[in-house]
């Protein structure tokens, strides 16, 4: 049996390996030199970028917790003109597959930011990060409403030639409603799993760990959710190209997430602990290709044995085990 990491996510984006880095951990592309051989990563999505620079949260930034980390960077990046002059000709020159992740306030800034992406050969995919909060129509989550993740993302979508992948928060009230329309709309993909809001107290001091009181939970407390959120969307969307993240730390992450519907992962704040941790993963998830004798990620994907009640509408399930 020929075997291959290899992941085929559909219009022309092919990956080495089902295993990335998620947006705004592999920084601007200098902190992994000398750390790991991004070559040998699926992708590399850069840290979100917004039409004007942004200073972003004041310190601290990131707080410890039993099972993650709770962090808040407000977005901090050079600048749409700053970022194409500089960072994304860095990232790429590192050998990995490129994904640039923008983020904005108004539609306006999305367009404008995906019209100054065209005919960059560096960019293989757009990720449309709409976890941050709607100027436009005051909301304090764009991704959280079906109808302006339909209009923002179908927008990017039909701007470009390029895969764009929708990022929509697992917290999202009617999740799979908003996926659903980010794929009417046009998107190529979905990737699930921007972090839940969170807040982290230092008791000895009285006051939050964080400088901006609020932040984002990441790490392995998420992947329940993460798993969750795959589940149900691959359900409802099985044509389309999933990538999960949140929690994943190993091959056995990495695979759990697949089985539950996802082609691909991200990988995130494990990078914080060893920058070479994708590169770990998608060994972890090879190891277990070969203990089960399976050809490709492909092959296990959506394959969870679930209960004969819910058979019919998850279409089944191959079993994997040895």
């Amino acid at each position: 049996m020929k075997r291959s990491l290899a992941v085929d996510l559909g219009a022309g984006l092919v990956l080495p390996t089902p295993v990335m880095i998620a947006a705004g951990c592999g920084g601007t592309g200098r902190e992994f030199a000398g750390l790991v051989d991004l070559r040998k990563v699926g992708a590399i999505v850069s840290r979100t970028i917004t039409v004007h620079p942004e200073k972003g949260a004041p310190p601290p930034r990131i707080a410890e917790t039993p099972s993650g980390v709770v962090w808040a960077t407000g977005g901090q990046n050079p600048g749409v003109d700053a970022f194409l002059e500089d960072e994304l000709p860095r990232l790429a020159r590192g050998g990995s597959t490129v994904i640039v992740s923008i983020g904005g306030g108004s539609l306006e800034e999305f367009v404008r930011m995906t019209s100054l992406l065209q005919g960059r050969p560096e960019v293989a995919a757009i990720e449309v990060n709409l976890s941050g909060p709607d100027e436009e129509l005051g909301r304090a989550e764009l991704g959280a409403h079906v109808d302006r993740t339909a209009e923002v993302a179908g927008a990017v979508a039909r701007m470009t030639l390029v895969p764009v992948f929708a990022k929509i928060p697992l917290h999202a009230p009617d999740l799979v409603e908003v996926a659903r329309a980010a794929v009417r709309a046009g998107v190529h993909g979905l990737t699930l799993g921007g972090s839940p809001p969170a807040i982290a107290v230092d008791a000895r001091r009285l006051r939050p760990s964080l400088g901006s009181v609020a932040g984002w939970l990441s790490g392995p407390a998420v992947k329940p959710l993460t798993l969750r959120a795959v589940l149900e969307v691959s359900r409802e969307l099985p044509g389309a190209p999933i990538v999960a993240v949140g929690g994943v730390r190993s091959g056995d992450d990495a695979v759990e997430c697949m089985l539950a519907g996802a082609s691909a992962v991200q990988v995130g704040t494990a990078t914080l602990v060893d920058p070479a941790a994708p590169v770990a993963v998608a060994q972890g998830v090879a190891r277990f290709l070969k203990a089960k004798g399976i050809a490709s990620p492909a092959d296990i994907r959506g394959r969870l044995r679930l209960p004969a009640s819910h058979r019919e509408q998850a279409g089944g399930g191959a079993d994997v085990s040895t």
